[in-house]
């Protein structure tokens, strides 16, 4: 490890800051100026771009013929985006959803990575399972569109505040500015987060920490940096119909561009291993559906929501690496896991029937 280490790891953090800081602004305004909702965008530029490093690992090991490294990237950043990014913005502030994120786009997710599920019994992705899901994210973002313009008098309703900020900042810009401004911070999240995985990579190395602590830690949460960067920033500035988009949409985009994609252009197959079935994708569409019960309650994450996502990403890292370590001490993690999980599910969707019961006995008492 040398000094230029060092130095590569602290550029790399204030690129993940400055590139989402203009990401966020320049998404934002875009929204306003068109007339889409924020959310949208949020869905589809800002959740697509900053899925960029997935893609780019993912196609790249395919072609290198390493495709357990892809659908393990896909899969892994899944559960990152959900379980930390998006219980981490949470616990920055309380998020607020759309009732369009849990009526539509979750669905859609769970439906996503169910079908993932299924196209990989048979331990594979192959090119026409790949097809099937490229066919899916196109019909997607062209839903996605056109229905997106149809909102424009909720956007000026439903975001008055954020209108309000960005005409005093760069709503008055022209149009070409704002766009520049979403390539700009794209392109400084993506440098960010490849100078911070190999800064950080390099000093584990030095500290003696293993490959596989390195894969599981740096490496995996390393592409979903930009995610992360970006819902922590949209967070804290308001805009938390884009950090929230931004989660739904990059999973989307991973299982069905990023996986798909990497199935087409495959020499062989994507094999899927069966740890994966057994262990990795059951967690990935738990983690989708538990965001159901959850959201539906009050159409928001609380904090101490946040907290109880980013808890089973620990338990979830601390079993793989006692797992893979041949440790005794799994069979303690292992039926922890199964025992909580469920229970926290089973707690999330009585308290969401309660609370839509509650909703409908209030309109029933206010009801003419």
């Amino acid at each position: 490890m040398t000094i230029w280490t060092v130095v590569a790891l602290a550029v790399g953090l204030v690129c993940l800051v400055a590139g989402a800081e203009l990401l966020v602004r320049g998404a934002a305004s875009v929204a306003t100026r068109l007339g889409i909702a924020p959310v949208i965008i949020g869905l589809t530029v800002v959740a697509f771009g900053t899925s960029a490093p997935e893609l780019a690992v993912s196609v790249s090991a395919g072609f290198g013929g390493e495709g357990e490294v892809a659908f393990g990237n896909v899969a892994g950043s899944n559960i990152v985006n959900i379980l930390l990014i998006l219980g981490g913005s949470a616990v920055i502030g309380t998020l607020a959803v759309s009732q369009r994120i849990i009526r539509l786009d979750i669905p859609l997710l769970i439906g996503a990575s169910l079908l993932a599920l299924v196209l990989s019994l048979d331990n594979e992705i192959g090119r026409l399972d790949g097809a099937i899901l490229f066919a899916g994210i196109v019909t997607y973002t062209w839903w996605l569109i056109r229905t997106g313009r149809n909102e424009r008098s909720e956007v000026l309703e439903e975001y008055d505040d954020a209108v309000d900020q960005l005409e005093v900042e760069i709503l008055d810009k022209p149009l070409p500015v704002q766009i520049a401004l979403i390539v700009v911070g794209l392109g400084i999240l993506v440098a960010g987060s490849q100078l911070l995985v190999g800064s950080a990579t390099d000093i584990a190395e030095a500290f003696g920490v293993s490959d596989l602590v390195i894969g599981l830690t740096v490496v995996a949460v390393g592409t979903s940096l930009p995610e992360l960067a970006t819902s922590f920033l949209a967070s804290m500035r308001g805009q938390r119909d884009i950090a929230v988009g931004n989660v739904v949409g990059s999973n989307l985009f991973n299982l069905m561009c990023v996986l798909g994609l990497t199935g087409i252009v495959s020499p062989n197959a994507v094999p899927v291993a069966d740890s994966s079935l057994q262990v990795d994708i059951p967690v990935m569409v738990a983690a989708t559906i538990v965001l159901l019960p959850i959201i539906w309650k009050r159409f928001e994450i609380r904090r101490w929501e946040g907290l109880v996502l980013m808890a089973f990403y620990a338990l979830y890292v601390t079993f793989l690496i006692l797992d893979s370590s041949d440790s005794g001490a799994v069979n303690i993690v292992r039926p922890i896991a199964l025992i909580a999980a469920p229970l926290v599910l089973l707690g999330f969707t009585l308290a969401a029937v309660q609370a839509r019961k509650d909703r409908h006995a209030a309109a029933a008492l206010t009801s003419p």
